[in-house]
């Protein structure tokens, strides 16, 4: 049987692997292939038939990377509840926004697969491949996942501050991010969407400002966890 310390030590051992396959899908994002603009769906199907096998690889790192920060919603659970037990409410709070936050980033990957997918034959209507594009754009990288992923930020801030199960700083980096993630769900009401544009539905500066600091908080709640571990077993 697994006990209390072994299970916090993987828990942030999955952490990092979570962490470190969202770092090797960053190259794969910066392809030399011009996406054009998702306004014209004549080019940006050519774009994805063309890159269709980076494209889902991209999709297939998400699905074990988000199978790898399932385990870290779950520990994170455990920990504050064997913490302080009174605190179990808002440990499944953090747990179900987890959750909820794994979920709508696994629907927009279906999407744009799907847009992948529909390019394969080359005889697909673009106009089809940029309706399920632009389904993706407000669940992956975009408002909804904004306010999943802060939401998450916000409750798992509040329980680190609350039960001190990892340094404070951890806590206050939670809450930096969830006002970030905030920040950036306004960005859907833009007028346009430019992937070269920073704030709008297609933007690069939401993507940045409510994406990065939730990595950075995803690996040092990993790290605090594994060394809570290993002085715990001293």
């Amino acid at each position: 049987m697994m006990n209390n310390n072994r299970v916090i030590l993987w828990t942030g051992i999955f952490g990092l692997i979570g962490g470190i396959l969202l770092l090797l899908e960053i190259p794969l994002w910066i392809i030399p292939d011009d996406p054009g603009q998702l306004s014209d769906a004549v080019v940006h199907a050519d774009h994805l038939a063309n890159i269709r096998v980076i494209a889902l690889t991209r999709i297939l790192i998400d699905i074990f990377m988000y199978m790898s920060w399932m385990i870290l919603f779950v520990g994170l659970r455990h920990l504050i509840i064997i913490t302080k037990k009174e605190y179990e409410w808002i440990a499944t709070l953090c747990f179900g926004a987890g959750i909820v936050w794994w979920t709508v980033s696994l629907v927009a990957d279906g999407l744009e697969g799907g847009a992948i997918l529909l390019t394969l034959d080359g005889s697909t209507d673009p106009k089809l491949v940029k309706a399920l594009v632009y389904g993706t754009l407000l669940i992956y990288n975009g408002s909804i996942a904004f306010a999943v992923t802060g939401f998450f930020m916000g409750s798992t801030g509040f329980a680190i501050l609350a039960t001190n199960i990892l340094p404070k700083w951890i806590g206050w980096l939670s809450w930096i991010s969830f006002f970030l993630c905030i920040i950036a769900i306004p960005a859907m009401y833009s007028d346009i969407v430019d992937t070269n544009g920073f704030y709008n539905a297609a933007g690069w500066g939401p993507v940045i400002v409510a994406n990065i600091p939730p990595l950075i908080w995803v690996f040092a709640v990993s790290i605090g966890m594994i060394n809570k571990s290993l002085k715990d077993k001293l």
